[in-house]
């Protein structure tokens, strides 16, 4: 949650969605003064979190897309703290009893462009760990109702263990934020699990995620390289990694060289997720790749 002269003014609400069967939860957080057409941003939570816990997790960094940007931000609610995501692997009860995340997600953003004026061409969707792959399902599934998507601590599922594996989505301009450390989602690849328990499946490594996301973009030109300056916090340090071509959508990878299961910014994570970065803000950065505040005409 934000502090100082932005939170006091933030509104909050609590909000119960009827989607399908279901009941869902979120949480919104906008500015007192919310103008008509404000961008609209969901924030979806990792494995045993809420939208509360998530807000926790980040330090509150993820309000500013409400104080900051104008935004509608929503946090929503998993059933019984998972999301029903893009891997086949998962036996969540969200998967087991048939939980529709996609529709909810999609019908949180009609509730904010209903209810408070918000623009639903301009909705983002911004997930951590099993949120992120909640993200990549979206993207796969729904692009064309996104004006942008960012991951942290997630990876494109491998092709065997992948629900939307011969899906062929439209173009959607996408950050991935992968720690090189992290110790549930392998940087390199491979199986992810809750430090070797529970196994989630295979999942592509952080490169061919990001390259995976080029490529549905229509990118075909090389990357491009840099090395974030490095700050003397932590003992983490940043490579970004941009695809980009004229008329087509952008895709981007934040590395962070030592970075564990985390959210980079002025939050630490417990020990166990690794280290947390400083080197930069997740919140910042996505608000700055994705547009947020930008009037972007078109997807």
């Amino acid at each position: 949650m934000t502090t100082g002269a932005d939170a006091a003014l933030l509104v909050e609400e609590r909000v119960e969605l009827p989607v399908g069967e279901h009941v869902r939860r979120m949480l919104v957080v906008r500015s007192a003064g919310i103008r008509p057409g404000a961008p609209i941003v969901v924030a979806l939570h990792g494995s045993n979190q809420t939208g509360d816990g998530l807000r926790r997790f980040a330090g509150g960094e993820f309000d500013r897309f409400a104080a900051r940007d104008g935004a509608v931000l929503l946090y929503l609610d998993g059933y019984q703290k998972h999301w029903n995501d893009a891997r086949t692997s998962i036996d969540f009860a969200a998967r087991l009893e048939g939980y529709d995340d996609v529709a909810f997600v999609l019908a949180a953003i009609g509730w904010a462009a209903d209810r408070l004026g918000a623009d639903a061409e301009r909705a983002f969707a911004v997930g951590f760990s099993n949120g992120g792959a909640l993200v990549i399902r979206l993207a796969h599934e729904v692009p064309g109702r996104f004006a942008g998507a960012a991951t942290i601590g997630a990876t494109v599922p491998a092709p065997e263990n992948f629900l939307l594996a011969d899906a062929r989505p439209g173009p959607l301009r996408m950050l991935y934020i992968n720690g090189t450390s992290d110790p549930l989602v392998p940087y390199e690849g491979g199986v992810a699990s809750l430090w070797g328990l529970k196994p989630r499946g295979l999942g592509l490594s952080a490169v061919q995620s990001a390259e995976h996301s080029a490529v549905q973009n229509g990118i075909v030109a090389d990357p491009v390289v840099r090395d974030l300056p490095a700050a003397d916090r932590d003992k983490t340090t940043v490579t970004v990694t941009d695809w980009a071509l004229d008329g087509h959508q952008p895709v981007r990878l934040m590395t962070v060289h030592g970075g564990g299961h985390t959210v980079p910014g002025h939050a630490r994570a417990p020990i166990l997720m690794g280290r947390t970065s400083h080197q930069f803000s997740a919140a910042d950065e996505i608000a700055e790749f994705l547009e947020i505040a930008g009037t972007r005409s078109s997807h």
